[in-house]
């Protein structure tokens, strides 16, 4: 008998024991969140998406880490709508910020939404912004809500770009206080702030999430004398190598941000995402000698502020060890927009339900299982350089839609105004074009004429999803800022 009970005993431990193991796995602790945003940089501007000159074996490393998405969205073709969808995981267009955001302009990311840090932060996760930040007009002013109201603890941030160039900039803010010049280059000050939050300033008790929004490539570009150097003998024109050194000089900022991760134990449990607001830019902004832009969107059609998949594909890579296999390429859509699902998803935060969600959980993608999309991709920009103004992509195929407003940018007006604002919640599509982009990759073949049933079916669904987005999408009062600029414009008009 004593040996019976001797034996239950050790039973009944063994089994306590291993419930407490399984109850602490369960238990495993949050992962930390470290999401890097570039601002302009092409869909073929890194070595390992193809680039011919450029050197990135920081992100060629961090690939070989993790997953290389080969289909990877932005959430907009330009910068502002693009930030915003990002943090909010909705279509830009539902929350008004239809493009880039001027200084001073009333449009902005409206306090009642939700966004990624918000989420992590009541799940207590401490929070950070530091980089580009372009979510509003009125910066660090108490009219329009800043990154501390959008869930983000500690920030330094810059409106839109760093002023003058991306050397010594003057435009900083850092928690509401001015910083004033700052000696050096913006990405690497970018880094130095996010690597002094990881060492120093955040709370290590919790979990982290950390944004990087980095200014580069965006024009005007500056680099370090020595890395403009070595692409001088790659490069036409020295704002070419400038160009090329500026994304070298970004991945080398990438490389310190990854070692503190290692120094800091931190890379285990850390989920990084690396991608760029959108595509390469489009403007002939990147030189006087050259008079055009040296962004690649590799094989893409069209650049920043298209429709057509150069304005919206870009890099993207993740590592999460433990989660995500070393050394993947995937070939699945993935988006921006698809964040906020999958980081309450990881850290079991429940969804916010008081507005329609675009995005999916992409945490089967890791585990090489088709995630379950309920909404095809989407995308609108009323100043499209493409005459498309809206597209739409579900698995290989994507419609992409014209409308009955004015084509260009000019009859539009420099920005969102009283004038495009009608046309915003008021155009109807009207011409349709079709791709499998798995077969034409380029966009080269439009399929409308020989895929009569596809068109009419992909049609459908992006007349009600665009009537959707319209709807929502609220309208602001820019009578204010039109005068203001009218006056900066035409000061002789304005004293008559």
């Amino acid at each position: 008998m004593k040996l019976k009970s001797v034996s239950l005993f050790i039973l009944a431990i063994s089994l306590f024991s291993n419930q407490v193991q399984a109850a602490e796995k369960q238990q495993d602790p949050k992962p930390n969140i470290l999401i890097i945003l570039c601002d302009d940089l092409g869909y073929g501007d890194l070595e390992c998406y193809g680039h011919p000159h450029i050197k990135t074996p920081h992100l060629n490393q961090l690939a070989s880490q993790g997953m290389r998405l080969t289909d990877c969205y932005a959430s907009a073709p330009v910068c502002s709508p693009s930030r915003a969808g990002l943090l909010t995981g909705r279509t830009p267009n539902r929350l008004g910020v239809y493009d880039w955001i001027p200084e001073g302009h009333p449009m902005h990311l409206k306090r009642e939404e939700t966004t990624i840090a918000q989420l992590l932060q009541q799940a207590g996760y401490d929070t950070a912004h530091v980089g580009k930040w372009h979510c509003n007009g009125l910066f660090n002013s108490s009219e329009q809500p800043q990154p501390g109201d959008h869930g983000f603890r500690h920030w330094f941030s810059t409106q839109n770009n760093a002023i003058p160039t991306h050397e010594n900039p003057v435009n900083f803010v850092r928690n509401g206080e001015p910083v004033g010049e700052i000696e050096g280059f913006s990405c690497q000050i970018v880094a130095d702030e996010g690597i002094q939050w990881l060492t120093e300033k955040r709370d290590k008790k919790k979990p982290f999430f950390l944004h990087v929004c980095f200014h580069e490539p965006h024009e005007r570009v500056a680099s370090p004398p020595q890395l403009v150097k070595q692409y001088l003998n790659r490069s036409i024109y020295e704002d070419q190598a400038q160009y090329y050194a500026n994304v070298a000089n970004m991945d080398a900022a990438v490389g310190r941000l990854m070692k503190t991760l290692e120094e800091q134990q931190l890379s285990e449990n850390t989920f990084v995402f690396f991608t760029s607001d959108n595509g390469p830019e489009t403007l002939n902004r990147y030189g006087k000698g050259s008079r055009r832009s040296w962004g690649s969107p590799g094989v893409l059609r069209g650049m920043k502020l298209h429709i057509y998949e150069g304005g919206i594909r870009v890099p993207g890579i993740l590592r999460w060890p433990g989660h995500i296999t070393p050394g993947q390429e995937n070939t699945t859509p993935v988006c921006s927009v698809d964040l906020l699902p999958t980081l309450c998803a990881m850290a079991a935060v429940p969804l916010p339900a008081e507005r329609p969600l675009d995005g999916a959980n992409l945490l089967l993608l890791f585990s090489g299982k088709p995630i379950q999309r309920t909404t095809p991709l989407f995308w609108n920009y009323y100043r499209a350089n493409s005459t498309p103004r809206v597209a739409m992509r579900e698995g290989d195929w994507k419609v992409v839609a014209h409308w009955n407003g004015p084509e260009g940018i000019l009859p539009l007006g420099n920005n969102v105004n009283s004038i495009s604002q009608q046309f915003i919640k008021n155009a109807k599509l009207t011409k349709f074009e079709i791709y499998n982009l798995k077969q034409d990759i380029s966009e080269q073949h439009n399929l409308a004429w020989q895929e009569p049933d596809r068109l009419k079916e992909l049609k459908q669904k992006l007349v009600e999803k665009y009537a959707a987005v319209q709807k929502e999408g609220p309208v602001w009062d820019t009578s204010d800022y039109e005068q203001e600029r009218e006056k900066r414009l035409f000061p002789q008009k304005t004293k008559q």
